[in-house]
């Protein structure tokens, strides 16, 4: 049993803090800059003894590392399964961390992954090289705007990967032109960027027993198998790949009432760069020649292409869960 029980409500500046005894009173409280100084503030007041929870935000991870060892025990709290708020009519950050402490006191919050800073690392390249991904996207269908309204009717000819240069000989009003002059500069930037996003990538693919073990899956190349490897981080924590496929919002929402049961939409709920990446290796699955590539192509005609590609995901999560156990 904890000495204290210490509610966090996080946020971008500042930080709110509560602790309560193992009865409930409260020990106290107080508001702390989010600074070296504010986060000094509060380790002080932790003892050997301290149960901490702090709701999973962008900064939380930040904040946890540096309070992770003057704290017993530290959660992570999912605040959307966390009910904390639910019957309460007021919401202050105060109310906020003090309902977080009772809730740890009281063992009812749902703490989840802590993961170590090598996995974030990984996370953070793969989402990074995803946004350059996506901004190289949207430079391109700029420019293809741009040669649309000059009434160039061939505009799809700047593919994602070609060279460009033929742009220069098109005759443009000179706004359009210098318009497309300065997009061309930043796409230049943004593809050498991704360049080298691509080759960190690939060596880390090789060089990681997982990853490098992941891309034996069909579909599966070294930018998938890096960003599944990241977002899952501990597969041990997923009991079946049915787990995995919840964890990655790839399982249909169920409301069952008075025995009669709907399926809804996928929930979508957890990381999205997980879902993109297991949707993306199913796009290969009705390729396949075995039992899990015809049921594909069958429910390819049934259901659409685009239904068929989520189902094929969760049966891969069951795939990759196996495989990647065996791989430790």
């Amino acid at each position: 049993m904890s000495d204290q029980y210490i509610g966090i409500d996080l946020h971008k500046a500042f930080f709110q803090a509560c602790a309560l005894a193992s009865d409930g009173t409260r020990l106290w409280e107080g508001r702390f800059p989010r600074s070296e100084d504010g986060l000094a503030a509060l380790t002080a007041r932790c003892t050997a003894g301290t149960a901490m929870a702090v709701e999973a935000s962008t900064p939380t991870w930040h904040f946890a590392d540096a309070v992770a060892s003057a704290v017993r025990d530290l959660r992570i709290v999912d605040p959307y399964r966390t009910k904390l708020k639910a019957g309460y009519a007021a919401k202050t950050d105060r109310l906020d961390a003090r309902r977080l402490a009772d809730a740890l006191r009281r063992e009812s919050v749902v703490g989840i992954y802590y993961p170590p800073l090598a996995i974030r690392e990984l996370r953070e390249l793969c989402r990074e090289r995803h946004a350059l991904i996506q901004a190289r996207t949207r430079l391109v269908n700029r420019i293809r705007a741009v040669l649309l309204r000059q009434g160039i009717a061939d505009a799809r000819r700047l593919a994602k990967y070609a060279d460009d240069r033929w742009l220069t000989t098109l005759a443009l009003t000179p706004r359009a032109a210098a318009s497309v002059a300065a997009m061309r500069h930043v796409l230049a930037v943004v593809r050498e960027e991704i360049a080298h996003a691509d080759a960190e990538v690939a060596q880390l693919s090789a060089t990681d027993p997982i990853a490098h073990g992941l891309q034996a899956v069909r579909g599966i190349g070294p930018v998938l198998a890096l960003t599944i490897r990241a977002e899952v981080g501990d597969m041990r924590r997923f009991p079946s790949g049915a787990e995995l496929a919840s964890y990655a919002g790839l399982v249909p929402r169920v409301e069952s009432s008075a025995g009669r049961t709907r399926y809804g939409r996928i929930t979508r709920r957890g990381s999205p760069w997980l879902r993109w990446a297991l949707i993306e290796a199913a796009m290969h699955s009705p390729r396949r020649s075995d039992r899990v590539g015809r049921w594909g192509r069958a429910l390819a005609v049934r259901k659409g292409m685009l239904k068929a590609r989520v189902a094929l995901a969760r049966v891969l999560c069951a795939e990759l869960h196996q495989r990647w156990l065996a791989l430790e």
